[in-house]
């Protein structure tokens, strides 16, 4: 039973965690032209990064305490902002690829951890709403009469 659960926490956690790299990239690309402040592109880009540490956090460790993968998941933003501070010719030129902007960023800023604490408290709202979700749908199945046919 407790196998079950894992297995489908991990699934609506993956399915979320691709629904918010989609969303984080709409929004860098489609922000400014839809009008949206930068400062609303910028940061709610990093917001939505915290967001996707914490589910691949909580996709690598399922059976962890949702305050520890926010802990790991912390800890992992801040090392990668820090990261920002290092600078070799090989690392720089990986940064003004696309990818290496997405996953590293180009420039250190303070503001982006805070961002990234928001995030990553977003997705421990999201995940705790999603188990419930799924445990009320779970629970009301086990309890729905069985028709037979």
């Amino acid at each position: 039973m407790r196998t079950r659960t894992l297995g489908a926490a991990t699934i609506t956690r993956a399915c979320l965690c691709l629904l918010i790299i989609v969303c984080g990239l709409a929004l860098r690309k489609f922000g400014p032209g839809l009008g949206l402040p930068s400062v609303l592109v910028k940061y709610g880009g990093s917001i939505l990064w915290g967001t996707m540490v914490f589910f691949l956090v909580a996709i690598a460790a399922p059976g962890q305490s949702r305050r520890r993968m926010a802990l790991v998941s912390v800890l992992l933003a801040v090392c990668v902002e820090l990261f920002r501070l290092v600078h070799t010719p090989w690392l720089d030129d990986f940064r003004l690829t696309t990818a290496g902007a997405l996953l590293l960023g180009r420039v250190f800023s303070p503001w982006n951890m805070l961002a990234y604490g928001v995030g990553i408290m977003l997705g421990m709202i999201l995940d705790r709403l999603a188990r419930s979700a799924f445990t009320r749908t779970w629970l009301s199945a086990q309890h729905a009469p069985h028709s037979a046919s």
